[in-house]
């Protein structure tokens, strides 16, 4: 299993289906949950109020170059499985992981 299956390409934009951990040290990406199979994403930020959510969309904004509106939560608002549209071709986004890994 491989992190291509939590990274898929539709249309110019890609979809990544996560499991976020809140209240980490830091923010980063921390792996891949081949069980899962999703990204593993830490951040810093509680899970009180939308601050993680925020603290996550900002987080992987600065890591793919793009803007805030550029990344959104399609699935898992209040869950820690989550899935993020970002419009980014799939080809760039797994560059840009895989050199976080």
């Amino acid at each position: 299993m491989s992190i291509g299956e939590a990274v898929k390409g539709e249309n110019g934009e890609t979809l990544i289906d996560i499991i976020v951990t809140p209240n980490a040290k830091s923010n980063e990406i921390a792996g891949y949950d081949a069980w899962r199979r999703r990204l593993s994403v830490r951040v810093a930020a509680k899970p009180k109020g939308g601050e993680a959510n925020r603290a996550l969309l900002s987080f992987f904004a600065s890591i793919f170059g793009v803007s805030k509106g550029d990344v959104n939560i399609v699935r898992g608002d209040n869950s820690r499985e989550k899935t993020l549209r970002i419009n980014l071709p799939r080809d760039k986004v797994l560059e840009v992981i895989n050199k976080r890994l």
